[in-house]
């Protein structure tokens, strides 16, 4: 059947009619307090166009990501192999989501991801990392015969129901319960989680093994000595490598670090992405899955309507490919390392800075208390106003005058997270350490235009509260 010329959608005019409305479309049809807050700390840019670690705003100002989209953008934007191969599987024009045969797209994909934990056996997919959690907890849940999940205080999971139960932090939680039965227990205490398993209702223990939160990672020993724990008593230890997996502490998974760690059940999403499709992945053993569908009854038990589509696999398998033809993991192990070590020389410096910590390219740059006292009095009165003030201070002219944009690690935190592409080189680093500097020569400096945005954050938390 064929299209008349004034029924096609012309996306490109639209984009071109309507595409300046953008912030105005956001604050009346969507969540209002996002382009509000973009208002407020000066980051309503508008971008137009983005290639790899970098995007261009209206003007042509280049911008240096380290963001990465929340680390959806492992290997950048529009890679052109991932970009290739979504264009190939829309050619193809397969008999996607028929719902009563076997594509091979997904087994492919699962094949090739299961050789980077060959102690798993299955995947099941989901279309984000929250699915991927909420299948581990309800396969650990199933599979064990056990109500209760663990998980570490200030972790992050995600925020639907099931995966919000083991979400260590209380802003997101309120107004939300019930919940599921849940317990925290301090990342790296490992008596702690032997009281709770001594209960004998425990199914599972989840945990990030670098938080997201404040960029923690867990102690040496941790992730075996839990493992240990949790087999002795018959419950099973889930790997969230939502944000950790596919290369981003410079090894494929962030539990490879510790020697003789095999979590049960694994759940990755975002830079399987490619950046393009909404991906999310739960690995686990051949046990846990058997009985789950344990029987043809059950074949259904646990699906989704747009889990394994032909897009999402392609894109899936087009990351792999890239990921090991351009030693993307040795990259970020290395480049990482680089950039850490780089930060952490400016400690001794700059008396406002605290720590530098992470893996591969997962850094936490974290502030703490001056010693002098005029920097002090400043920084106590940021901190009497909210918690984090400081490191939005950094954050924002890091954009405005910089053009590097990144995140604070998450509320009330005086971290900040670098997490960008894993494509990132050594010019990459010299443009953010430089700007890193020159940010903190000017806080240090005592006056200048960083804390005069201080006073207007100060004035907006009061307002807030």
């Amino acid at each position: 059947m064929t299209t008349s010329k004034s029924q096609e959608f012309d996306l490109t005019g639209l984009l071109a009619e309507r595409g300046a409305e953008r912030y105005e479309l956001h604050a009346k049809h969507l969540n209002h307090q996002l382009p509000r807050m973009l208002h407020t700390i000066g980051f309503d840019k508008v971008y137009e166009r983005a290639e790899g670690a970098y995007f261009w705003d209206a003007d042509g100002n280049e911008y240096l990501d380290m963001l990465a989209g929340f680390g959806v953008m492992g290997l950048g934007r529009h890679h052109p192999v991932v970009r290739k191969a979504l264009h190939d599987v829309l050619d193809a024009q397969l008999a996607d989501l028929t719902r009563f045969d076997c594509q091979p797209l997904p087994g492919l994909l699962a094949e090739k991801l299961l050789t980077h934990s060959p102690h798993l056996d299955r995947v099941f997919f989901g279309n984000s990392g929250t699915e991927a959690v909420e299948t581990a907890l309800k396969f650990a849940r199933y599979a064990t015969g056990k109500p209760r999940v663990l998980y570490c205080t200030h972790a992050f999971h995600g925020l639907t129901t099931g995966s919000l139960s083991v979400n260590g932090e209380d802003g997101f939680r309120d107004g939300f319960a019930p919940l599921l039965p849940d317990t925290a227990v301090p990342l790296g205490d490992l008596d702690a989680l032997a009281r709770e398993l001594k209960k004998g209702d425990v199914a599972a223990l989840i945990v990030e093994p670098i938080q997201g939160k404040g960029v923690h990672e867990s102690p040496p020993g941790y992730l075996c000595g839990a493992q240990e724990l949790l087999r002795k008593h018959k419950a099973l230890l889930i790997a969230d490598e939502v944000q950790t997996g596919l290369g981003r502490t410079g090894d494929f998974y962030a539990y490879q670090h510790e020697d003789g760690v095999e979590p049960d059940l694994v759940c990755v999403a975002k830079a399987l992405s490619g950046g393009y499709v909404p991906v999310g992945a739960t690995l686990g053993k051949d046990w846990i899955f058997k009985k789950v569908y344990s029987t043809m009854d059950r074949v259904l038990v646990h699906s989704a309507s747009f889990g394994a589509n032909a897009q999402a696999m392609a894109a899936g398998l087009a990351v792999l490919s890239v990921m090991e033809n351009e030693h993307i993991v040795a990259n970020a192990r290395a480049t990482g390392e680089q950039l850490k070590s780089r930060l952490a020389a400016l400690v001794d410096k700059y008396e406002l800075l605290s720590d530098v910590r992470g893996r591969g390219l997962m850094i936490g740059i974290e502030f703490g208390r001056p010693k002098s006292l005029k920097l002090r009095s400043r920084w106590t009165m940021l901190q009497a106003a909210r918690k984090g003030l400081f490191a939005q201070m950094v954050v924002v002219p890091l954009l405005q005058r910089h053009r590097i944009l990144t995140q604070v690690s998450g509320d009330h935190l005086e971290v900040i997270k670098l997490i960008p592409p894993l494509v990132v080189g050594e010019r990459d680093v010299d443009r953010f350490v430089d700007a890193f500097t020159a940010v903190m020569d000017d806080a240090h400096s005592g006056g200048g235009l960083m804390w005069d945005f201080g006073k207007t954050l100060v004035k907006q938390a009061v307002a807030n509260r």
